[in-house]
């Protein structure tokens, strides 16, 4: 049965599991694939304390002047495990949602460079919604590692990214397991896909330049699609 995702979970881990996105924008930046990237699945913590629901309004950050959306999808755990098999780990997920990993592009960029984060860049808001929807929904669109799944973003109604979650590197199930290794998730854990291939305007700046793909402003509205879970629409103000 489907019903609305956490909003406030134990935890909240994003991975970076889409090898477009991660290529494109190291490319951009003049920078090779690293091959620890494909060797384990990483992820970083961000801040259960502030979740943003549908169509909840949100702000930028002190100091941000790059407010940027992230089109992601998020598994949310929904039985105990610990050090998981990847074959079994998706016997874990309660159900898919839709996730936007707002970020704060110049903050993070800052505290990047110490070689420790995303902190402040990104525990400002993330947004998930509008339904949990379980795997068993799914299951006739199983694809790859995932499921065919179009996933798209849109501000203030023109397109900005399109992506398919069957084009995940890693599965949910082998993030789980890394997730899961040495320590225990528990029921409501929020485990982020990372960005699809173009769905971010970071990711789009870099390729088409930002004059067309300026960063978020008050007044902008970022909604985000994904086929089957629905769409998840936020606006931002000052």
């Amino acid at each position: 049965m489907r019903r609305p995702p956490p909003t406030e979970p134990p935890s909240i881990r994003d991975f970076y599991a889409f090898e477009e996105h991660v290529a494109t924008a190291r490319r951009a930046r003049g920078l090779e694939m690293v091959t620890e990237w494909y060797e384990a699945p990483v992820f970083y913590f961000s801040n259960p304390h502030s979740v943003v629901e549908p169509d909840q309004p949100v702000a930028a950050p002190p100091g941000c002047k790059e407010l940027d959306y992230e089109l992601e999808v998020a598994a949310i755990v929904g039985t105990e495990g610990r050090d998981l098999d990847p074959d079994d780990a998706e016997g874990h997920i309660a159900g898919f949602t839709i996730m936007n990993d707002w970020s704060a592009r110049d903050l993070q960029r800052q505290e990047m460079k110490v070689g420790l984060g995303p902190a402040k860049g990104k525990d400002f808001a993330t947004s998930l919604g509008p339904w949990l929807v379980p795997p068993d929904e799914l299951a006739d669109c199983r694809a790859g590692k995932a499921y065919d799944l179009a996933m798209t973003a849109r501000v203030n109604g023109r397109e900005y990214s399109r992506g398919n979650l069957a084009d995940l590197h890693w599965s949910f199930g082998e993030m789980l397991a890394h997730a899961s290794r040495g320590t225990r998730l528990v029921p409501g854990d929020v485990i982020g896909s990372g960005t699809c291939g173009t769905g971010c305007i970071l990711e789009l700046s870099l390729v088409h330049g930002s004059d067309e793909y300026p960063w978020l402003a008050p007044g902008d509205v970022v909604e985000l699609e994904v086929e089957r879970l629905g769409l998840l629409r936020n606006p931002v103000v000052g």
